[in-house]
């Protein structure tokens, strides 16, 4: 039974912890998630840097190195994860900088763990299932936002049968077209990572798409990839469309994040894997008092 899950901090703001967790279940075709934020405090938000852990009520992630634990309890789900780094962390970006826009300061320092051997126990809707598979942990931090010019982004990861990985992201422009700093990383199976500039990759969205009732998006779901210079070219879609989380009030951005598939050629041989995409600005174009940046 495919069961995709993903648990992700989204920011703080002084003492303020936001955060999101979600489980797409794919064969159930259900997508469940949850919200919350708490000020800091004693058994409520916080982070503990002797210890490694950050916590938002029972959700809890304690750090070790490469190491990581993962507890998370909600209404309808719960799980305890244990995940251990196969490969070194990769710094996306150039000179350790992920360039996001024209100008100093319009940039982030990005980190990922691109393959995070996992074990655990998901309980969902009182069925408990023992879990084990490859995990993607993304840590992101910036400067400063989006620029005005700039309505979204399209971003993706993918976990390839070779044991190797791919990022891509595009920005893309209120008239239109997509961003120059648009970029992205392929990591190989030793874990050595090359960026990947906007000319070097194809990421495209191909006829599918899904309609939200809730926000009245249309997201792309089946999208074009190809790196010529690695040989890879393919597409990607979802067995499950209905994965958006949506905004709580008409200022907050809805988007689009879930479990996707990839198949496709990689030097004329079949390749195959699995991933994540992430899609915002469908509803409404991102503006800067309201951009948040769920990584």
């Amino acid at each position: 039974m495919a069961r995709d899950q993903a648990i992700e901090s989204a920011w703080t703001a002084e003492d303020l912890y936001f955060a999101h967790l979600a489980i797409s279940d794919i064969d159930g075709r259900q997508f469940y998630r949850v919200e919350r934020s708490n000020r800091a405090g004693p058994r409520i938000a916080g982070v503990d840097a002797s210890t490694g852990t950050i916590w938002n009520g029972n959700w809890q992630v304690r750090l070790d190195g490469v190491q990581a634990q993962l507890t998370a309890i909600a209404d309808d789900f719960s799980l305890q994860l244990a995940l251990v780094s196969k490969k070194p962390p990769v710094i996306h970006g150039e000179n350790g900088v992920s360039q996001k826009a024209e100008g100093q300061g319009r940039a982030s320092h990005y980190i990922s763990l691109t393959r995070l051997l996992t074990r655990g126990t998901i309980v969902l809707r009182g069925k408990q299932y023992e879990v084990t598979g490859a995990s993607w942990m993304d840590h992101e931090f910036f400067t400063h936002q989006l620029d005005p010019d700039q309505s979204g982004w399209d971003w993706l990861s993918l976990q390839f049968e070779d044991a190797s990985e791919l990022m891509l992201f595009r920005i893309r422009r209120r008239d239109g077209s997509v961003d120059p700093f648009s970029a992205g990383t392929y990591v190989d199976t030793s874990g050595r990572s090359v960026h990947l500039r906007k000319a070097e990759f194809e990421l495209q969205p191909v006829h599918q798409t899904w309609t939200s009732k809730a926000s009245g998006a249309v997201y792309p779901l089946r999208w074009h990839i190809a790196v010529p210079s690695l040989g890879i070219d393919g597409e990607v879609s979802t067995r499950l469309p209905n994965q958006e989380i949506t905004g709580r009030t008409p200022r907050i951005p809805s988007y689009w994040e879930g479990a996707i598939i990839f198949q496709g050629s990689r030097n004329h041989g079949s390749q195959s894997g699995r991933g994540y995409l992430e899609m915002t600005g469908y509803d409404h174009p991102i503006e800067l008092s309201r951009c948040i940046f769920p990584r």
